[in-house]
């Protein structure tokens, strides 16, 4: 079920998933997705917690502390394949867009 639904990870769901390799809370999850990204990608709160609530719904990551408001997770072995998936994904993408630009250009279009 899972996989259909991730079938593709959006870029602040991949980035999610990859602050998540480490324990952390929201604050720093947010903190950390904008650091990997080199300020690239930012993740609000309102999109943070419907992400994370639908991780947690699809076993992709857990709860690992609760106190008052603030909550811990990381991510789970179904979400680190999920994450390792897209990555291999994505680099495909790459190879596949490095050859085409590669002979693009050297026919002197840019």
């Amino acid at each position: 079920m899972a996989r259909e639904q991730f079938q593709t990870l959006t870029e602040p769901m991949y980035y999610i998933l990859l602050a998540l390799t480490e324990e952390c809370c929201g604050v720093d999850i947010m903190e950390k997705v904008r650091q990997i990204s080199g300020g690239r990608v930012r993740v609000g709160p309102g999109t943070l917690y419907a992400m994370l609530s639908k991780f947690e719904e699809n076993n992709m990551i857990q709860k690992t502390a609760e106190e008052g408001r603030r909550k811990s997770y990381i991510i789970t072995d179904t979400g680190r394949q999920m994450l390792k998936v897209e990555y291999e994904r994505l680099k495909m993408m790459l190879r596949d867009g490095a050859g085409f630009w590669d002979e693009f250009e050297s026919n002197g279009a840019e």
